[in-house]
């Protein structure tokens, strides 16, 4: 688990090119030993973010501190820092063991100790065997580990990875995940995962950053980002989420009760970020994720709730799982997650153009600004 020292700082940083601010007056600190990713679309700043880290791109303001050095500008060999890309960047003319033990040689370690640690890091990846294949002899997700263990046996403080797994198949991605965050844990090195997949960051990093237009909206734990989003982008970015636009009606402490039209009235819990500016007749989204939702074919009885009728308009089947797509009568499309548990449900039977009602606790909605600002 990371400790509670910062292991890199960032103040103030910003990159241009020409007319385009990439990276916009961002700070952030990461604590020693944290796996920290940054996560937005593409173009959010997030690769050019990784590059300043990493010496490949000078920031045009800002510092950057790496355990209590400034490393804004000095060159890539100089910072104790690492990177693994997306291409793997192995040299195809070396085995695996020499691609791995190319960088001690260099600083000319002993060869009993280079095959020492070479053996370790390759057993750690279930790469054991391996020593005498070359690169084209090897999977995607061979090649990556070789590439991430290649980087990791200098012992670096801090390893930048720039969507590692975006050209490697879903299930070969899924299982490197969970192996990345565990070789992040066992080695204690400080990770930066940039990606633009939600569910990659949801399941490896110990903290996320979102970005979006050169600027972080929020930084959180997998939870906090997912259940409190700090605004509309956030909720809309990080899984899937249900947004009636609507007017605030009443305010009474974090309960915002909000008018939707075509619809009625529904209640919510103000955002942190946004609850000081929440007045009757401001402008507001109300969130809701679709697995807070419940569906039932007739009314039911409960007080309190937030409950519309629509009509379902498409069913799809997800193993696990059923969305349905209920469309409101203000011509709304809200979908709701609903766990495939038992065949004996009442939700097995429901199917297209029936009318149906969608109710959840207003304490699952989170009410946020109701249009998008600009970064």
């Amino acid at each position: 688990m990371p400790d509670s020292t910062p292991g890199l700082e960032v103040r103030n940083l910003t990159k241009r090119f020409g007319k385009i601010v990439a990276v916009n007056d961002v700070s952030f600190d990461i604590q020693s030993g944290e796996f920290f990713s940054l996560l937005g679309p593409s173009g959010s700043g997030k690769t050019t973010m990784l590059r300043m880290i990493g010496g490949l791109e000078t920031p045009d303001a800002g510092e950057i501190v790496l355990e209590g050095e400034r490393i804004t500008f000095l060159p890539p060999e100089k910072r104790d820092v690492n990177i693994v890309f997306q291409n793997y960047a192995l040299f195809p003319h070396l085995n695996v063991f020499d691609n791995v033990a190319f960088g001690p040689r260099r600083r000319k370690w002993p060869e009993d100790k280079i095959r020492k640690e070479v053996t370790k890091l390759l057993e750690m990846v279930h790469l054991r065997g391996y020593e005498e294949k070359y690169p084209r002899q090897l999977s995607g997700g061979e090649k990556q580990r070789v590439a991430l263990i290649r980087a990791l046996i200098l012992k670096p403080k801090l390893l930048l990875l720039d969507e590692p797994l975006g050209a490697l198949d879903l299930k070969i991605r899924q299982a490197l995940q969970l192996e990345l965050a565990n070789i992040q844990y066992e080695v204690g090195i400080t990770f930066i995962y940039v990606t633009h997949d939600q569910s990659e960051a949801l399941t490896m990093a110990d903290r996320i950053a979102v970005m979006n237009k050169g600027r972080i909206l929020q930084i959180g734990t997998p939870k906090e980002i997912y259940e409190h989003p700090s605004d509309r982008f956030v909720a809309n970015f990080i899984g899937n989420t249900n947004l009636f636009e609507g007017v605030v009606k009443k305010v009474n402490g974090e309960d915002v009760r909000v008018d939707v039209p075509g619809l009625m009235e529904l209640w919510g819990i103000a955002s942190e970020k946004y609850a000081a500016q929440l007045r009757p007749s401001v402008r507001v989204a109300v969130s809701v994720r679709p697995e807070k939702m419940r569906i039932s074919r007739n009314k039911p009885e409960k007080p309190g709730y937030n409950l519309v009728q629509g009509v379902v308009e498409d069913v799809i089947y997800l193993g696990v799982s059923t969305e349905f797509l209920v469309k409101l009568p203000n011509g709304q499309m809200v979908r709701v997650f609903a766990q495939n548990i038992s065949q004996e449900n009442e939700l097995w039977t429901i199917t297209w153009d029936e009318p149906v009602w969608v109710y959840w606790r207003p304490h699952r909605s989170l009410v946020l600004a109701g249009e998008e600002k600009e970064s």
